[in-house]
């Protein structure tokens, strides 16, 4: 397994995938609604295994000098409970420190709460329902 950063239109669309695969598509969302107007400008972050499949994914970018936000975890269902969204979380909250990011925040749906609890973010306030259906909390990180 290793990290890398999407660079080149087959591995974003790998990328894309699987973020849709697994956060838009179990809940009848469209494609294209994987998608942020921000994507652009935020650091996405990859997980691929030895047979060169992609596994996990998670996206981190600067909200202000001072704070970073996660969005959009997506870990392939198969390899779920096996500690890879950590990896992904290690890699985004190293690279927010090197740009300067004291705090990380993040919107984490109800069913993730205690893999992020686990990995030291609480939650500061319970905030909207995705879809009508999916709870989700803001959370925080001291980096």
């Amino acid at each position: 397994m290793h990290i890398t950063e999407p660079s080149t239109p087959e591995q974003f669309q790998h990328y894309y995938r699987l973020r849709y695969q697994t956060l838009r598509q179990p809940w009848g969302q469209p494609e294209g609604s994987e998608r942020a107007p921000d994507d652009d400008t935020a650091i996405h972050a990859m997980l691929v295994n030895d047979a060169g499949e992609t596994v996990g994914v998670c996206r981190m970018h600067l909200q202000t000098p001072h704070e970073a936000q996660l969005r959009f975890m997506g870990i392939h269902p198969g390899y779920q409970g096996k500690g890879l969204g950590k990896l992904l979380l290690d890699y985004l909250e190293d690279k927010a420190r090197s740009m300067g990011a004291q705090t990380i925040v993040l919107q984490s749906r109800e069913k993730a709460v205690s893999f992020y609890e686990r990995n030291d973010y609480h939650v500061t306030e319970k905030t909207h329902l995705l879809f009508g259906s999916i709870q989700h909390y803001k959370m925080e990180k001291q980096l």
